[in-house]
């Protein structure tokens, strides 16, 4: 039996910083805040946060942004799959219209496919506003479905949802067609400012980066993915923003990039293809979500629709960011990531 009482757990809460970016969200002193048990990650994403505050900002970027589902259908043979499919993306206004009735904010905008025997996934892509998407895509989706049935009366349905969205799990094509907003974080340190905030030195860190994330990346079998510790820094900013938590698992698919400047500076990026952030729907009502994305500037009724869930992803990557690198320059100098452990969490 379960208690009908809601109740809420107790996740420690600390706002870092500050930080400073630009390009499509500029901001100085900005504050973010993020939940979690692990409390050395605090500390180590603010010293991020301030060595690129010191270094001119961290720019951010959006790439792409897009919510998907996949629905399933089954067809008497390949080749009627095929015909079927092949007329169904001729009629891409049409099913927009059906989607129109589901929601006023969900916008079809690509359809991509895959035959597999006599099944049909196809994989709808929308745009959804201020909202993450995965209720709104899966309503529009739901809505299709009559339609479909009813034009290509020879299809049968399988499945509302058929694995090729993806969602919270591990695959290769959210990386490669998108799922939720693709964002690049990117950024330059001078020589000194490593030396100085970060304890080491461009070449070490790139040396670091390409023998761990790159190397060790591929040695482990990790797909599409090339990082220290991006789920760390998703997980704490999604909690304490009201995200759907499970996302970390495609959000953290994340490649770093480090280069060693012609002048001996270090350039360091931070590339998440699949950042699935909203500022409206689940979880976004209760009061301390409210005041963090109010904190992040967030919450602004005059922005155009998608505006905020924008700035949202932006700064959910730069807090990525920040926290790769402080991370990676810690393992760079031996025995530095245990003793700061040690010292922040006894």
């Amino acid at each position: 039996m379960t208690n009908q009482t809601s109740q809420f757990a107790q996740i420690p809460m600390q706002s870092v910083g500050p930080f400073k970016l630009i390009g499509d969200v500029a901001v100085d002193d900005l504050m973010v805040p993020m939940a979690t048990y692990e409390t050395p990650l605090w500390p180590s994403v603010a010293r991020g946060a301030r060595t690129t505050a010191h270094a001119g900002g961290i720019r951010v970027t959006l790439v792409d942004e897009r919510m998907t589902r996949s629905i399933l259908l089954q067809a008497p043979h390949a080749g009627e799959a095929l015909r079927c499919l092949q007329a169904l993306k001729a009629r891409q206004d049409e099913m927009q219209t059906q989607v129109s009735r589901s929601s006023r904010f969900a916008k079809l905008i690509n359809i991509h496919s895959q035959i597999i025997g006599n099944l049909i996934y196809l994989r709808l892509e929308f745009t959804t506003g201020d909202a993450s998407g995965h209720n709104m895509a899966t309503q529009a989706a739901d809505t299709l479905f009559p339609w479909i049935l009813a034009e290509y009366s020879q299809l049968e349905y399988v499945s509302i949802s058929a694995n090729f969205c993806t969602d919270k799990k591990v695959s290769a094509v959210n990386g490669i067609l998108g799922r939720g907003k693709n964002v690049v974080c990117e950024t330059t340190i001078p020589a000194k400012l490593c030396h100085r905030f970060l304890k080491t030195t461009p070449q070490a860190l790139v040396d670091l980066h390409i023998k761990k994330d790159l190397i060790g990346s591929i040695v482990s079998g990790g797909l599409r993915t090339a990082n220290a510790h991006v789920a760390n820094m998703l997980l704490g900013f999604y909690l304490a923003t009201g995200q759907d938590a499970a996302n970390i698992v495609e959000g953290s698919q994340a490649i770093n990039h480090a280069e060693v400047t012609a002048e001996g500076d270090l350039y360091f990026s931070t590339t998440l293809p699949n950042l699935i952030v909203g500022t409206v729907g689940n979880g976004k009502g209760l009061d301390f979500v409210q005041a963090n994305l109010a904190q992040l500037g967030c919450t602004d009724p005059q922005a155009q629709p998608g505006d905020n869930a924008r700035r949202l992803a932006c700064i959910a990557g730069a807090t990525a960011l920040c926290g790769e690198l402080s991370l990676l320059a810690a393992q760079t100098n031996p025995g530095e990531l245990m003793a700061a452990h040690l010292k922040l969490e006894r």
